[in-house]
């Protein structure tokens, strides 16, 4: 059944967004369950099509398109909000709170716009109500990690900006359709998507920022700016195969990194990193299962990295620990957390019966029926590595090896029935994928439960275990500092900031002495000769005025006569 739209979807989540400081904390629950619970009413009411138009500045806009892609990203947003509001709502502040609700907002509208205009918009609202997230850790490195953040996407709106306003000139359209990489325009569009989603060299924004927020900002943080991003790719660059390339560098970069890192929060920001480089890869693919697989599994690691984070956040909280080092021997009095956490794990690293292995398994089929075989292979090997880094490294060391000595409890109610609903639906969709495959927006042929992919499956991840503890002693952290190219930033910047200040200081003191010493010196002179004490101002006999008369009207008339 349809209904007659007049506003889209994101606007009731800006109005919760609104409410949530205004009414009494009484009524939070009712927000933040209420809230996303009428959204999805809503989208699921709409039909397929445009369905609210505008006009701005003389172009046609389009608020509301629907179709199967965009409502299953606005589903999956929105059901992360009310799950992770229910994660959250007792220990996260009220503007924490409010701002991840109308950060949710500007993904929903994003998922919804019909031109690019539209998608700026909600786009740049993603990124102020993201800031706010993250400097609601309430740390100092929180809010350094909050500007730098804020900096890195001005930058990239100020980019994709560029490329819509040339798109909108050289057309006369801004409507979201398929681009080819053909001029300036679509590059910086290009360039202003790949930056959201955390693509090579801007990677580290997302490690760098996501880790300081709260222990329930992480969750939210993990959801909405990177998939929204795989949105924009698919509905603007579908096929285009520089993308697979940038995803195969997302996705070992993301291995690399988490392997080498120590926090536990950090671990899970590089695994996303990693993660949406298999989607970016499957865009670039460009077939109808490749881009069925971008959409499904863009669906899944919502929800089961939401459950990683929400069990990193749940130890977090209880402990006030990060660190691996500190970590272990959890599993005694936080079952429910590291059974959440054990089943997060097995989801992204696509176990079979989990919601990874009837999605992630999609795009590298894809791969192997369009003949790329190199990338097929490096897929395949891929889904070893984050065995390794997501599947085994976190839970191992977070709540196994050595014992800690930390006894604390499983968090409160909310955190646990959170963590739960979300280990249900990684269960739930890996044991019945057509739940999800029936909202793809291509018909889809495809079966992941088959003989060959099973064995092939459970003997990638048995080795992958097995290299794990052969090479533990290896794998081992220490109190190290990774660096990432956001050092270049950070430190490097900054001290070439100092030097080139002492620069200008420097070629400033030159300009000076070059510009204004000559009018020195014809002052010093002037006043030599001129003040008081020099000599043309003293009084002279009368003889030697009349002489110096006479030498004056004499070099006149030699002057008059010669010229």
């Amino acid at each position: 059944m349809s209904i007659d739209l007049v506003f889209p979807p994101a606007f009731i989540l800006i109005a919760g967004a609104i409410l949530l400081p205004i009414l009494s904390r009484s009524l939070r629950p009712v927000i933040l369950l209420g809230v996303p619970a009428l959204t999805l009413a809503v989208i699921w009411s709409l039909d397929n099509g445009v369905l609210l138009e505008a006009n701005f500045l003389g172009y046609g806009i389009e608020l509301v398109e629907s179709d199967n892609l965009r409502r299953l990203f606005a589903t999956v947003f929105t059901l992360m909000t009310l799950v992770g509001g229910l994660f959250a709502y007792k220990q996260a502040k009220t503007v924490e709170l409010s701002a991840a609700m109308a950060y949710a907002a500007g993904a929903v509208g994003v998922s919804f716009a019909g031109d690019l205009i539209t998608l700026f918009l909600f786009w740049e609202f993603m990124a102020l109500f993201s800031t706010v997230v993250v400097w609601s850790g309430g740390t100092e490195a929180a809010r350094r990690a909050g500007i730098r953040y804020g900096i890195m996407h001005l930058v990239g709106g100020i980019i994709l900006k560029l490329g819509i306003e040339g798109i909108a000139v050289q057309t006369g359209s801004v409507d979201i359709r398929a681009l080819e990489l053909g001029g300036f325009s679509t590059w910086m569009v290009f360039i202003g998507v790949l930056i959201n989603a955390a693509a090579p060299p801007v990677s580290a924004w997302l490690a760098d920022a996501y880790p300081e927020s709260s222990s329930t900002g992480a969750v939210f943080l993990s959801a909405y700016t990177t998939k929204t991003a795989v949105l924009a790719l698919v509905l603007l660059f579908p096929g285009e195969s520089l993308l697979i390339w940038v995803g195969l560098y997302m996705i070992f970069y993301g291995i690399i990194y988490a392997l080498m890192e120590n926090d536990m929060r950090r671990i899970l920001a590089y695994s996303i990193v990693n993660q949406v480089g298999f989607m970016v890869c499957g865009v670039g693919i460009g077939t109808e299962l490749a881009l069925n697989g971008v959409a499904a599994h863009a669906f899944s690691h919502i929800i089961y990295k939401a459950l990683l984070l929400m069990s990193a956040g749940a130890v977090l909280h209880q402990t006030g620990v990060s660190k691996c080092t500190q970590l272990g021997g959890l599993y005694r009095t936080m079952p429910v957390t590291t059974i959440c956490g054990i089943i997060g794990a097995l989801a992204i690293s696509s176990f079979p019966f989990t919601s990874g292995f009837i999605s992630k398994s999609m795009i590298s089929q894809s791969a192997a029926y369009g003949q790329l075989g190199f990338v097929w292979f490096c897929l395949v090997a891929a889904s070893a590595g984050v065995f390794l880094h997501a599947g085994i490294k976190f839970p191992w060391f977070v709540f196994f090896q050595k014992d800690s000595g930390l006894r604390p409890k499983d968090p409160e109610w909310n955190m646990q029935a959170a963590m739960i609903i979300f280990s249900a639906i990684c269960i739930g969709l890996g044991v019945f994928p057509e739940l999800l495959y029936r909202f793809l927006p291509y018909p889809v042929d495809y079966v992941p439960y088959t003989a060959d992919h099973l064995v092939s499956q459970f003997q990638l991840l048995l080795f992958a275990g097995l290299a794990f503890f052969v090479c533990l002693p290896l794998m081992k952290r220490t109190e190290t500092i990774v660096l990432d190219i956001d050092y270049i930033y950070r430190r490097g910047l900054p001290w070439l900031g100092r030097k080139l200040a002492i620069l200008r200081e420097g070629v400033n003191d030159m300009l000076n002495d070059f510009v204004q010493g000559p009018g020195r010196r014809a002052a010093v002179f002037w006043i030599r000769y001129h003040g008081p004490d020099g000599p043309l101002a003293r009084t002279w006999p009368t003889g030697s005025t009349v002489l110096w008369v006479a030498v004056m009207l004499i070099a006149i008339l030699l002057g008059a006569m010669l010229f």
